[in-house]
């Protein structure tokens, strides 16, 4: 089980991490994205340093079972605070257009129009 936590701990501390970096270099689409939901451009520091903060404890966790704890229960409060801006602003897209999509649009190919064709039948 280890191994498995190590895995996925080690892929979301570096999608936070890129996360974090492009929040500080003003990527074009994440200030578009916190723009939409109407977060000011003065959170952006400090969001991509709860990002940042959360990839080095999720690390951290790999030698120190509590800071991983820790660090996974602030990530997870971080997106759930992600979600209520989403929803706050009743914006529900997942994915923006021309991407992968579970509804068979975008790029998911055979396998997500048979997700789609699949979940009709229910």
């Amino acid at each position: 089980m280890f191994i498995a936590y190590a895995a996925v701990a080690t892929l979301l501390a570096l999608a936070l991490a890129a996360s974090a970096t492009l929040t500080l270099q003003g990527n074009d689409q994440i200030v578009a994205n916190m723009r939409k939901v109407q977060v000011p451009d003065s959170w952006l520091p400090r969001l991509a340093a709860l990002k940042a903060a959360g990839a080095v404890g999720l690390l951290a966790g790999l030698w120190a079972a509590p800071l991983g704890v820790a660090a996974a229960i602030g990530v997870s409060l971080y997106f759930v605070g992600a979600v209520i801006s989403h929803l706050r602003v009743k914006d529900f897209d997942l994915a923006p257009r021309g991407r992968a999509r579970p509804d068979g649009g975008g790029g998911t190919g055979p396998a997500g129009r048979r997700l789609t064709l699949t979940s009709d039948r229910y």
